[in-house]
């Protein structure tokens, strides 16, 4: 009777091994090359030429918003200077033009001298007025007189004589009084030698920043840039001029100011700061107006407000900007944004979907190491990683190509490395021989048990 139950035992066995060679009782995963359920199959070996050539097939990913890529540049208006910023997410490529803001008109007026100016006097060979120590010398010499901090300049035998504010005419009339005073022949001419007193500062993309002064001409707007040797700027599209006068921040953009339109030139005052903007970024110009303000700030505290503007403004792109970018994040964490993505199955520590990157490719080592978590020790087999690839063209709607990675030379996994992937890649690692044995015992072993018991009872 034991016989018998060997017997019968044995050829449960053998039953079960007949199934698994079916695939009865555990169907493995496996990639079979050639025709099979109406899907052609083509196996190639991964090798630096097949490697090559599966990289040739057109993909461009996907990239991220330009929101991403925007800096704090000035969008709106000045705040309370008119509409608030745009709205939080502004899905665009490139900076929006800006708002032109040009000052009010200024109505150019006699040169009047100031605190620094070099007055010269000079007077005619051989007159009386000769005698005036100094003026000889004016001539000749052509040294001048430096209005000093008191408005006033200071003229041997005569005294000190105040023309701070005063055009060359009325300066000449204060002096022909004073001379005729000091009964000297109050023969002689009134000229400005140096400009001190008015400076128009100019800064940022231009090839010698620095003062430029107002002369007797009237100096122009767009004759300040010339003057500081013009904008470095590659391309003149985004280059803003801004001007900073009495507190408020003007803008005009370089095309515009450069421009047949017919708009009007803007005069330059005392005390005017220019800065050519290349980036639409506000940071070099607020930096570059501080300093300014800083300089002046015993001038004109009232800077300081404008100042405090201009930072705030800079605050708000920068909150908005950050929105934007939180917005898409959220988003994109709902899974809501159009993504491209590779499927992972098999003999994986993780399998699943693995995200394509923004603005880069992604390698099949990618995909094993960061999205899988890497191979299964103990049941993976490395001599079998796949690829499996859907044909793009329309007629071969049915045909697949699996690249097939032999890694049980771990140097092969380099090519795992260089092996773009596409959207919709199928990455497979199939099972070791042994595991199939393992997992198929493992089904029928409760069987088996249960069928020898019977036998015994």
């Amino acid at each position: 009777m034991g016989f018998m139950i060997v017997r019968h035992i044995f050829g449960i066995l053998a039953f079960a091994v007949t199934l698994t060679g079916c695939g009865t009782i555990y169907p493995s995963q496996h990639v079979v090359s050639g025709t099979s359920g109406g899907t052609k199959v083509r196996i190639t070996d991964m090798t630096s030429e097949s490697v090559m050539l599966a990289n040739r097939s057109s993909y461009t990913p996907r990239s991220l918003p330009a929101v991403f890529n925007q800096t704090a540049g000035l969008q709106g208006q000045m705040m309370g200077a008119g509409a608030l910023p745009e709205p939080a997410y502004t899905a665009q490529t490139r900076p929006t033009p800006i708002e032109t803001r040009l000052p009010a008109d200024v109505t150019p007026g006699p040169y009047r001298i100031g605190t620094g100016d070099v007055v010269l006097l000079a007077t005619p060979s051989g007159s009386s007025v000769e005698e005036l120590a100094g003026l000889l010398a004016a001539q000749n010499n052509r040294q001048g007189y430096t209005v000093q901090d008191d408005g006033a300049i200071a003229i041997p035998n005569v005294g000190r004589i105040s023309i701070s504010g005063l055009t060359i005419e009325e300066a000449e009339s204060v002096l022909f009084q004073k001379l005729v005073e000091s009964q000297i022949e109050p023969t002689f001419s009134i000229e400005i030698s140096v400009f001190n007193s008015q400076k128009v500062s100019v800064g940022g993309a231009v090839s010698d920043p620095g003062n430029v002064p107002i002369t007797l001409t009237p100096l122009y707007l767009d004759e300040v840039i010339a003057n500081a040797g013009g904008v470095t700027a590659p391309s003149m599209d985004y280059v803003t001029v801004r001007l900073y006068r009495d507190g408020t921040l003007y803008q005009v953009p370089l095309s515009e100011l450069y421009s047949s339109s017919g708009m009007r030139r803007i005069l330059m005052k005392s005390g005017d700061i220019v800065f050519v903007d290349t980036t639409y970024e506000l940071d070099q110009a607020a930096a570059y107006f501080q300093q300014q303000v800083q300089l002046a700030s015993f001038r004109q505290t009232s800077r300081v407000t404008a100042l405090n503007a201009l930072s705030t403004e800079i605050s708000l792109r920068r909150a908005q900007l950050g929105e934007a970018r939180s917005n898409f994040t959220a988003v994109n964490a709902l899974d809501a944004v159009e993504r491209d993505y590779v499927y992972l199955t098999g003999e994986l520590v993780k399998s699943g979907r693995f995200t394509m990157p923004f603005g880069r490719t992604a390698t099949l080592s990618d995909a094993l190491f960061d999205g899988a978590g890497g191979l299964k020790v103990n049941t993976s087999d490395p001599r079998e990683i796949y690829v499996l690839r859907g044909s793009s063209d329309p007629m071969e709607f049915d045909s697949v190509t699996a690249w097939h990675l032999n890694a049980k030379n771990v140097a092969h996994m380099v090519l795992a490395t260089r092996f773009e992937l596409r959207p919709n890649d199928v990455v497979f690692v199939s099972e070791k021989p042994v595991t199939r044995w393992n997992r198929t015992l493992s089904q029928i072993t409760p069987q088996i048990v249960n069928l020898g018991a019977s036998a015994v009872n």
